[in-house]
């Protein structure tokens, strides 16, 4: 019973953390949205200074600001107890906290005291625990500070205090500065003009971006088509619409074909072009009703709502006919191939991932039989074992622990030292070979087998996390974890069976998606709010893919974003993907979570990534995924190198 009140507590201590947060972040972007327009600066300062106080809960919060000759400074601002007395009085810059922050261009609070002489501690000493004072730092030199004084309550200042309130100078510094220079432009009313038609483009620039962001969430920057988060969005609607209406619904997946060679021969930049006049040329044989995306690459994906399997199939025909036509580039004529698989609702699935997976397979075998077109047949999937088969062999496979997992190393960007694993499933057939996970995790979800196998992947993770714990390696693994597993009623029980009795959870990092956001949102919360009890992070995963909601995202218990690997493996040549990486990476950041790039192939964007600002990176550059053993011998040759 005092576990489960314990657990009860820790629960209730981790909501209203969460709810701090989420005050804080409500605060901030309040403040951040009045600063921005106000250009006086005594009522920028008075502003600063009244929500300096509230982020902090201190009694008194006072503004000292550095006067013209850099030799006193002023209190130009107050808020809280007794805050009227002192404002406007100027004061020698060697004396007080000010001066000290002034000299050592350091903030001061009780975290400073071990740095001191024995003579300055003894002096200090007495303020640190009611005092702190961050520097207001310029782009060229120092501002002032922000000054809090004694906390609420009688409370000592603690470090999260010091923090939030260092951030919160950092960022109003940029609105101070450029106060001050408004103030300063307003001496003439030519200058004063100049500076409202930059502000107007600068607001204007904002606009943009923030549409262009939008842009990039939903749409291909490319051929500006639906991206694969939007177009499974709408087919899940399409689903839905002809269920109500007990209607069919088609699916093409459209794959050129050879467009690699294309590629090879005549570079990016004219491939990129022949996928945008691909594009327009489809885009001719699309009906008001369908929708037209392009998922990645060379990929492209139509619905066709309320078409029986005659119609959809004529459509298709009509899709490679205007493929047929010629197109010009680099006085070159080039014609495009394709292979279509089609599925249709409801005969080859009824959910997104069955009908986009079986059309993926169906597409497969159109592409190797060289048909051009195929219908999906569960005895033509283009795995080698077939739908009936693989339920057998699988079912077969969960018995006899044929899976195994392996791991692919993450490292830390600054120092290139592997600080955690990703865990990946692998399957080997006896007699065909590898099988792409792809295919048997959807498969095992079919079969009602994927809750057996997630909680064989966690367990198995974990295990090999403390043998390498105890081998001196202290590494996060991050396992995948489904909505699927998450709405399961047993999952949270069965997560304690393996987790919570060991008391290791903190070794362990669940990646979930974005399609978390278009799932039922507060029941999952509960099951988050649990996992982060047990002491396991969060990772969204294949941030960019899916469909992102700012306002869950902020409140969601998550520590790390990981950049789908789309984004990142073609940064070196497309400008639109850095634009999306350096975004995501401050969008982050300002959420207070530590970003993973993913598919890093080349040394030189890891370098970029590292001027970016990315915190840790996954790819074929640093490892591909190997076997524990193979990763243990790997961790230890590493140690010897180091060593």
């Amino acid at each position: 019973m005092s576990d489960t009140n314990n657990k009860k507590n820790n629960v209730s201590d981790l909501r209203e953390n969460l709810q701090h947060r989420e005050a804080e972040i409500d605060l901030l972007q309040r403040t951040f949205t009045e600063i921005g327009s106000e250009l006086d600066l005594d009522n920028l300062f008075q502003l600063i200074a009244e929500r300096a106080r509230e982020l902090v809960k201190a009694e008194t919060l006072l503004i000292p600001v550095l006067d013209v000759n850099c030799e006193t400074y002023t209190y130009r601002a107050s808020a809280g107890v007794n805050s009227d007395e002192i404002v406007g009085e100027a004061l020698p810059l060697d004396f007080g906290v000010c001066g000290w922050v002034w000299r050592h261009k350091k903030a001061w609070w009780r975290g400073v005291l071990g740095d001191l002489s024995e003579d300055e501690r003894n002096r200090w000493e007495k303020e640190a625990g009611s005092l702190i004072l961050v520097p207001l730092q310029g782009k060229n030199h120092f501002l002032g500070g922000i000054s809090a004084i004694n906390k609420v309550g009688h409370h000592e200042f603690t470090r999260r205090d010091f923090n939030l309130l260092n951030m919160f100078a950092g960022i109003v510094s940029v609105a101070i500065e450029n106060a001050m220079v408004v103030q300063q432009m307003e001496q003439t009313s030519r200058m004063n003009e100049d500076y409202r038609r930059r502000l107007k483009i600068m607001n204007k620039q904002l606009l943009e971006s923030n549409r262009e962001l939008e842009f990039h969430a939903l749409y291909d920057p490319l051929t500006s088509l639906p991206n694969r988060s939007l177009f499974r969005d709408r087919l899940s609607h399409g689903i839905a619409r002809a269920e109500s209406a007990h209607a069919k619904l088609g699916l093409l997946l459209i794959d050129l074909d050879r467009f690699k060679d294309i590629n090879d021969a005549l570079g990016h930049d004219k491939g990129d072009y022949l996928l945008k006049e691909i594009a327009l040329l489809l885009q001719q044989y699309i009906h008001p009703d369908d929708t037209f995306a392009r998922l990645g690459g060379d990929e492209f994906a139509v619905i066709l709502p309320d078409c029986d399997r005659k119609s959809i199939l004529e459509r298709a025909n009509a899709f490679l006919k205007a493929l047929e036509k010629p197109f010009i580039i680099n006085d070159s004529t080039i014609t495009v191939g394709a292979s279509i698989g089609i599925t249709v609702y409801p005969e080859h699935g009824d959910n997104v991932t069955d009908m986009l997976c079986r059309a993926d397979s169906a597409m497969y075998s159109a592409k190797k039989l060289k048909q051009g077109i195929m219908f999906y047949e569960p005895a033509s999937d283009y795995s080698p074992l077939g739908y009936l088969t693989m339920v057998t062999d699988l079912r077969n496979a969960m018995e006899n622990n044929e899976f195994e997992l392996y791991y692919q190393p993450q490292i830390d960007i600054k120092t290139n030292q592997i600080i955690a694993v990703e865990a990946l499933g692998r399957w080997v057939h006896p007699r065909y070979g590898v099988v792409k996970p792809d295919v048997f995790i959807s498969e095992l979800e079919q079969i009602g087998l994927i809750e057996k196998y997630t909680s064989w992947g966690i367990e198995t993770a974990l295990r090999d996390a403390v043998a390498w714990r105890s081998s001196g390696y202290d590494l996060k693994v991050s396992v995948n974890i489904s909505v699927n597993d998450l709405l399961n009623p047993d999952f949270m029980r069965r997560l304690d069976l393996i987790v919570g009795l060991h008391e290791d959870g903190e070794l362990l990092t669940f990646e979930i998606t974005e399609n978390l956001f278009l799932s039922e949102y507060d029941r999952l919360f509960e099951v988050l709010e649990y996992i982060r009890y047990l002491g396991i992070s969060l990772s969204i995963d294949d941030f960019g893919t899916g469909y992102s909601s700012l306002s869950r995202l902020k409140k969601l218990p998550v520590s790390e974003l990981k950049i789908d690997q789309s984004f990142v493996k073609d940064m070196e040549q497309s400008p639109n993907d850095e634009v999306i990486v350096h975004s995501t990476i401050e969008l982050a950041h300002n959420l207070g979570l530590s970003v993973v790039a993913e598919g890093v192939q080349s040394a030189a964007t890891l370098q970029r990534l590292a001027s970016l600002g990315c915190d840790t990176a996954q790819g074929f550059v640093i490892s591909e995924p190997v076997s524990a053993d193979e990763f243990a011998a790997l961790m230890a040759s590493s140690q010897a190198k180091a060593g």
